[in-house]
């Protein structure tokens, strides 16, 4: 009875799974086809002997208080899962700018493009000049938070405080995972599928939880391998895996001098090529509870959040933990 009972689950788990799978839709290369929280703009970028298409969403509060903050995504995702906490920061007088960095989200995805976290800095400060914004508070999550970090280092006068909310680069990867070639990378971005990124997320973001509100930022990434053009993600997927794991900026957090709070979930263990690792160093990655400690201590003037029970997405899975120590240094 048992065992007939364990497979009617079974049978039901994976109908279930794929029944959802099959709700999951293809997205046009730029998320033409994808909706985004709120009013999309964008601005032509030269950059490569190329003109590409930045996008960016310009959320204004309705009594602003003359302040202007700005949100930098993880490789994972793009603008829009930062919806709530625009929406927060707006309510409370804050100017958001949004933007999505190339190759990602509904930015133009270039066949030809040497990444440098120096280059997206440069691009989003660009975005910045057009609408006249000469200070920001910068808020980087995973990627965005190198990013954030490189961008407050190139323009220092541009940040007027700088927060961190579980980034990645808080250590250099290359030192424990080998060299991993942009071909192989490539191959490896072609084999994704719904399952695999659920997978993953499931296991490195929420530690094995699922909830339908992650099935929202899971969606585009699953609608891209559906796509006629998903080579092209791929390509520049492992591009931008690259530029991560051979441009660590964690050598440099003593330079900066915004003030600066690091809001870190307790739980996350990400770490980029820790499935490449050898398995004696992969239990010393991605240890976020002592990472935050190390970077706190780097940079002058910090404030450390540890939000206890808190994965790779706090304002995703624990929004009211991160939202208020946020907009509390925001407003100091």
């Amino acid at each position: 009875m048992k065992a007939k009972s364990y497979l009617f689950l079974t049978v039901l788990l994976l109908f279930s799974a794929s029944k959802l799978y099959a709700q999951v839709q293809p997205v046009d290369l730029n998320l033409e086809n994808y909706k985004y929280p709120f009013p999309v703009r964008s601005v032509t970028i030269n950059s490569q002997k190329q003109e590409l298409q930045m996008v960016y969403m310009d959320v204004k509060p309705d009594k602003p208080n003359g302040k202007v903050v700005m949100l930098l995504h993880g490789k994972n995702f793009n603008g829009a899962y930062w919806r709530q906490t625009a929406e927060s920061l707006t309510k409370a007088g804050y100017r958001v700018i949004i933007p999505d960095q190339i190759g990602f989200g509904k930015f133009s995805k270039p066949l030809n493009y040497q990444y440098s976290f120096q280059d997206l800095a440069k691009n989003t400060r660009e975005v910045l000049d057009g609408l006249n914004i000469t200070k920001v508070s910068i808020v980087g999550h995973s990627m965005g938070g190198m990013l954030a970090t490189r961008f407050t280092l190139m323009y220092p006068d541009r940040v007027e405080k700088f927060i961190l909310v579980n980034p990645i680069g808080l250590e250099d990867y290359k030192l424990k995972v080998p060299y991993q070639t942009l071909d192989a990378a490539y191959q490896k971005e072609l084999k994704q599928t719904y399952e695999s990124l659920k997978k993953y997320q499931q296991a490195n973001y929420y530690d094995g939880q699922w909830k339908p509100a992650y099935e929202e930022w899971l969606t585009p990434l699953a609608g891209w391998t559906l796509n006629k053009d998903y080579p092209v993600i791929a390509w520049n997927s492992a591009l931008t895996a690259d530029m991560i794991m051979t441009q660590p900026v964690v050598y440099e957090f003593d330079k900066i001098k915004a003030p600066a709070l690091l809001i870190i979930g307790q739980r996350d263990r990400t770490a980029i090529g820790k499935d490449m690792a050898p398995e004696h160093l992969k239990a010393t990655m991605g240890n976020y509870p002592e990472l935050g400690k190390q970077t706190q201590a780097k940079i002058a003037n910090s404030k450390l959040v540890p939000l206890a029970g808190v994965g790779h997405l706090p304002h995703i899975e624990a929004f009211e933990q991160f939202i208020k120590p946020l907009v509390d240094f925001l407003n100091e």
